[in-house]
């Protein structure tokens, strides 16, 4: 089960209202805690209440920089001492984030009343809005690339809600200058990014076709008669809306297709239609027939080995919106709108596709599913798994853990569940110091083959004790089980534990509900069950490389 969220507000404000909102509404079940009222600086000496908090830092920009506060008085100012103040502070949040799982702040805004120097604002070191700017861009510098710090826009919320944001009678009232419309689009960011730490994002997009990707029925109009592109405006918001899911696709979130529709047919379509942004090979996978949607939608799953909870369904119809929803209930299935041109927009409004870092892995996706369907055809065109194997040509390179490598690593830990031995839940900056005591070593391993490359796809992490190894960390994402990388992975841990003399190397299988895959290979790969879920192997004794993988 996942731990409930554990979130710290520290505030140079009054952000107890904002607490109630997230422990009661937004995070129901999250331990909530506020930073006692004193400067921000003394909050971030103080630390987190314990182990594994993410902290909201929610400052003012006049708080932060004397000599902003002189700005908006419009006395005489340093552009230099502004941003020194600036960068000071982002010191303090980086140090401060060491000591927490992540840390989220929204960037500086002033109240919407606040118009500086009028038309002259956004003159350079003279206007409000103009330095306001300079000091957020400043703070992103100092933040530079800490992978648990993550900047959340303020000025969003503001625009989105406009006068409704900010009430100065609840500021002089109660020293809260926010109203509850903004803080609602402010809680849904935090939840967005919890999310996003715990790997929780959701990684794939199901779409139905009709009224969908293009306007009325294919099966009617033919291949070529939908509505799509052209003088239409119609056709121009489903041209958009397509755009959209290409610019999703390219931040690793998968595409794939549950139509009830001749397979044909509307895979011409897709093919043929010249105004089609998205063609076949952007889609990771589809089921196209007259079954049932949720019976498709399931099998779309298994094909792209995620579950329901990390996919989004879109249909036109509410029928079948709700028959997914009730077979699969951990699958989003969000209302959609039946105007084209709104398409874009609610699909843009949805916070579930936020993760902290973005990969080479997560922007190649799309084309390592291609790749994997003509492993499969090639599969299922062999003799025999053996010959198949040998026919893919798998190469295995190992890697030292590395700050070229710790964000997908981390990625790992928090999207791995089914060849995951131990579960654990690491952000990058946990990961890095574990990785950092003498007694731990972590390994990294892309895999390629004839087909492609899948990347950084599998971590073992060692941590050695007089004569005896464990294998702490056995991951390997589902994208390549099945090709003995695993084997290929335990063969590299026992060499790596011979030669940090060890005798033995043990590991622990922690069992949860999705990794009995992981269970099912340590009890077929030969090693020594010791007890319940405890594996033991004699380094003395030699694990084979699998004849069908290169390792280097």
């Amino acid at each position: 089960m996942t731990p409930a969220p554990q979130l710290y507000l520290i505030g140079d404000f009054n952000v107890d209202t904002f607490a109630r909102y997230l422990a009661n509404t937004a995070l129901e079940g999250a331990r909530v805690e506020v930073a006692q009222p004193s400067p921000v600086s003394a909050a971030f000496a103080a630390g987190p209440p314990g182990d594994g908090w993410t902290a909201f830092v929610w400052t003012r920009p006049e708080m932060i920089s004397p000599a902003f506060q002189r700005a908006l008085n419009f006395e005489p100012f340093d552009n230099a001492d502004v941003i020194a103040d600036v960068t000071r502070f982002g010191r303090e949040v980086v140090g401060f984030a060491r000591r927490c799982r992540a840390v989220l702040l929204p960037t500086w805004i002033v109240p919407p009343f606040v118009r500086g120097w009028g038309v002259l604002d956004w003159r350079p070191g003279l206007g409000v809005a103009s330095l306001l700017a300079r000091m957020n861009l400043a703070l992103a510098d100092a933040l530079g690339n800490e992978p648990s710090i993550v900047m959340l826009d303020a000025n969003r919320w503001m625009t989105t809600v406009g006068g409704r944001g900010w009430s100065q009678k609840a500021w002089y009232a109660a020293k809260s200058p926010f109203t509850p419309d903004l803080l609602q689009l402010a809680a849904a960011d935090v939840v967005s990014a919890i999310d996003g730490f715990g790997g929780r994002a959701r990684r794939a997009i199901i779409l139905d076709l009709d009224d969908v990707l293009w306007g009325g029925v294919v099966g009617e109009t033919g291949p070529l008669g939908v509505r799509i592109g052209g003088h239409d405006h119609v056709g121009e918001a489903f041209v958009d809306f397509q755009r959209a899911l290409k610019a999703l696709s390219r931040r690793g979130v998968l595409l794939a297709i549950v139509s009830k529709n001749d397979e044909a047919v509307a895979l011409e379509a897709i093919d043929r239609h010249p105004e089609m942004q998205l063609r076949r090979e952007d889609f990771a996978a589809w089921r196209i027939n007259w079954d049932d949607k949720a019976g498709n939608v399931a099998a779309v799953l298994a094909e792209m080995n995620l579950g329901a909870e990390s996919a989004v369904f879109v249909d036109d119809q509410v029928i079948e919106r709700a028959r997914v929803q009730s077979a699969l209930p951990d699958i989003l299935v969000p209302d959609w709108p039946p105007d084209p041109s709104r398409f874009r927009e609610t699909l843009e409004s949805l916070h579930c596709f936020d993760a902290p870092s973005v990969t080479t892995e997560d922007r190649g996706r799309a084309g390592m599913m291609a790749a994997e369907r003509s492993r499969r055809a090639a599969a299922a065109a062999s003799a025999g798994v053996e010959e198949w194997l040998q026919s893919l040509a798998v190469r295995v390179a190992v890697e030292p853990l590395g700050d070229m490598n710790i964000e997908r690593a981390a990625q790992l830990f928090n999207k791995t569940n089914q060849m995951n031995l131990s579960t654990r839940r690491m952000t990058s900056a946990d990961l890095a110091a574990w990785a950092a005591s003498p007694d731990n070593l972590v390994l990294t391993f892309r895999v390629a083959d004839r087909f492609g490359d899948s990347g950084l796809t599998g971590l073992v992490g060692l941590h050695i004790a007089d004569t005896d190894a464990q294998l702490v960390d056995f991951l390997l994402s589902c994208r390549v089980m099945g090709r003995r990388v695993e084997e290929a992975m335990l063969h590299v841990a026992i060499a790596q534990a011979r030669t940090k003399g060890a005798a033995a190397l043990r590991a622990r299988f922690v069992p949860t509900p999705r990794n009995a895959p992981c269970l099912e290979f340590f009890r077929r790969c030969g090693m020594r069950e010791v007890g319940a879920s405890e594996f033991m192997w004699s380094t003395g004794d030699v694990f084979g490389r699998p004849p069908s993988v290169t390792v280097a």
